[in-house]
């Protein structure tokens, strides 16, 4: 630590902090445009000037000059610097002038007012007059894509979008041409970007120059009210905040958290709004005649009853979708055990993972943090960028430190990071080539759910158990990962939403093996003709067109959840606005169904459903915590046996766009997909 005098006032920071950063440290404001902590130093906004004693006669920019550049002073005194000195009022002042000269005063009209960088500086640190009155440049708007905005008159060049594109998001999308007053910041010839983080420099950008498109012109700031939040678009349980505006969600933001995302969250987080409303079940429905009709929610239950007296329990079955929460998933295993019934699954995909192998069989066990102290990596029928690009930004984070060798056993997928490609599939997984380098002290695997969800998937998991095994590192270290692809996953298996003795799995009762099935949110499961299906959802998805009974559920963001990410995370989503007509939480419907049917549940209130969840599953109520497995977990994986077989490995998400219910009723998503899919058909061509 070295010791330094900010404004006369003695503080200890590490020798690499900026100035910018120690000022901070000892609670004094710097204003800055450029500088941002997870990028690196630009140092070309120079609005963070400060005063340093001993040094150069003038202002210095506090972001670009280190702690360790400091000079001591003549007698061995602590380095001394100043903020708020008349060089440095004088220094700021001009520095706004000069960045106000081509600025267009666009504030009445500028979806940034209320959260703009650049006006509350301007309060702060400027002036009210100029003295340039020369006219303003024009800058032509450009086309970066369907999410991302831009009035590029208002960018002041902070080169913010273009350190994230290059450093964080690996895609190189932004850039700058020209040279002086002739700069601009662009695209290579403006085309949209291929990132699937680029709304993030929306953020980023501390003026109104990017803003995201979907949202232009729709609602002030200060209008809407923020509640934080989890998302659920991933298994990654990024941390958000829900703005709505009355009962409407009106955006999406990330929320700080750097043992999760950090401070980013994929498009498809941020840009699902419009999904959120679209092609809602407000109201109940039954088929009559092979066609559905509105209904009343007694109509409903009654028509569910009548089919529940009728069939035996072993001919009753449930199964859960991605995006449930453990409140309505418990409450649903309830129902079905006070019905006699086993036969319940929470894997619509089919995925080989079962809690009674143990919780470390199917957690990412490193932790998505471990990842920084990671020095090899396997991936294994997985596409992060895909299926978690928040947690692929955090892999390509750790490769740009160097020393962290990455191989990958699968699709031969454009990465954001270099990779050393070993084979399409277990003939790979399973030969002697498959060894980390020497010396390695914390390797990891990951095993995708496009190794996991086929037949042989129990194989391919004990064969993957053996490789961690072979290469287990520093004591402690557990490198066994599973990337899971769907939010509600974990919590489903940590309850035991699993088939119980005797019970069918998913794809058992998928194929009509049973006469009556509850489908909770399931829409990514084909479900042969037969069974009397009851359809508790929110959109006019697969499972709906496929449902006898539909009871119209609420999304995430319409009530209150506890979700479990790929790490085993505990994470509770309040309710941020209302569901629409006679749609209700999901796990009051089942409350009020399992009454109808004269098998009530043993709860009247969510509050009494997570007493009975706490006192059954006592790490639900471990908030923001994580519940190691044990590492034997992965010993009695390895000693499993089984053959896998020789066909290739296919990712779980081809579209990455189009996951889900919501996704898929966004039109957004479906811009972002067509040309996402048309940028695919021209590579191949």
């Amino acid at each position: 630590m070295t010791k330094i005098l900010v404004d006369n006032m003695e503080i200890d920071v590490p020798p690499e902090y900026t100035l910018l950063q120690a000022c901070e440290e000892a609670g004094v404001e710097i204003p800055r445009f450029c500088f941002h902590e997870r990028l690196s130093v630009a140092g070309n906004c120079r609005m963070c000037l400060i005063e340093v004693k001993g040094g150069p006669p003038k202002p210095a920019a506090s972001c670009a000059m280190a702690v360790r550049d400091l000079r001591p002073g003549p007698n061995g005194e602590p380095p001394q610097v100043f903020t708020n000195t008349p060089m440095v009022k004088k220094a700021r002042e001009g520095v706004m002038e000069f960045l106000l000269i081509n600025h267009p005063l666009d504030c009445p009209i500028c979806d940034q007012g209320g959260e703009c960088d650049l006006q509350d500086q301007a309060m702060g640190y400027g002036i009210d007059t100029s003295r340039f009155h020369e006219n303003k440049r024009a800058v032509e708007d450009k086309y970066i894509g369907p999410l991302v905005k831009t009035s590029m008159n208002r960018c002041i060049h902070c080169t913010r979008c273009v350190r994230f594109t290059a450093e964080v998001a690996g895609t190189g999308d932004m850039g700058a041409i020209g040279r002086g007053e002739d700069m601009e910041i662009t695209t290579y010839l403006e085309t949209a970007m291929t990132s699937e983080l680029q709304g993030n420099i929306a953020d980023l950008c501390p003026v109104g120059a990017l803003l995201p498109k979907p949202q232009n012109f729709r609602a002030r700031p200060w209008e809407m009210q923020k509640t934080e939040g989890i998302d659920v678009m991933d298994a990654l349980g990024s941390n958000i905040r829900i703005d709505t505006r009355g009962r409407e969600v009106m955006r999406i933001l990330p929320r700080v958290n750097d043992a999760v995302n950090e401070e980013w969250i994929s498009d498809k987080t941020r840009q699902i709004v419009d999904g959120l409303k679209t092609q809602r079940l407000d109201r109940p429905y039954i088929r009559e005649n092979g066609r559905l009709r509105a209904a009343s929610w007694q109509e409903a239950f009654a028509a569910i009853a009548a089919k529940m007296k009728a069939a035996s329990p072993q001919k009753i079955g449930a199964i859960a979708g991605d995006l449930a929460s453990v409140e309505e998933m418990y409450a649903l295993k309830l129902l079905m055990e006070k019905l006699g019934s086993k036969n319940i699954d929470c894997r619509q995909d089919g995925t080989k993972l079962d809690p009674k192998n143990g919780r470390a069989s199917y957690l990412f066990n490193s932790t998505i943090a471990g990842i920084d102290e990671a020095d090899c990596l396997l991936i294994v029928g997985s596409n992060p960028r895909k299926e978690a690009p928040v947690l692929n930004a955090r892999i390509r984070k750790r490769w740009l430190k160097g020393g962290f060798v990455i191989g990958v056993i699968g699709e031969n997928a454009e990465l954001t990071y270099d990779y050393k490609y070993m084979g399409a599939g277990a003939d790979t997984l399973t030969s002697s080539a498959v060894k980390p380098p020497e010396g390695v002290k914390k390797p990891m695997i990951i095993v995708g759910q496009g190794a996991l969800a086929r037949e042989d998937g129990a194989a391919l998991l004990a064969a993957a158990a053996r490789v961690a095994q072979s290469a287990s590192g520093t004591e402690g270290w557990n490198g066994f990962n599973i990337l899971h692809t769907s939010a509600s996953r974990v919590g489903g298996l940590d309850i035991g939403f699993v088939p119980g003795e005797g019970g069918l799995d998913a794809a058992g009762m998928a194929k009509g093996e049973v006469d009556v099935l509850f489908n909770l949110g399931a829409d990514e499961i084909d479900l042969a003709p037969g069974a009397f299906v009851i359809y508790l959802g929110t959109h006019g998805d697969k499972g709906a067109h496929r449902a006898d009974v539909i009871l119209p559920g609420a999304a995430y963001t319409e009530k209150s959840g506890t979700y479990v990410n790929t790490e085993g995370r505990v994470q509770l989503s309040p309710r941020a606005a209302f569901p629409p007509g006679d749609a209700r939480e999901d796990w009051a419907i089942l409350r009020a169904l399992s009454g109808a049917i004269g098998q009530t549940l043993p709860f009247n209130s969510l509050a009494q459903l997570r007493k009975a969840l706490y006192a059954a599953v006592p790490q639900m109520a471990r908030l923001d915590q994580i519940e190691a497995g044990d590492s034997g977990d992965i010993a009695k994986l390895a000693a499993a046996g089984g053959a896998p077989s020789s066909a290739p490995f296919r990712n779980a998400i081809q579209d990455f766009y189009l996951t889900n219910p919501i996704a898929r009723a966004s039109a957004v998503m479906a811009e972002c997909s067509a040309l996402a899919n048309g940028r695919m058909q021209q590579a191949a061509e």
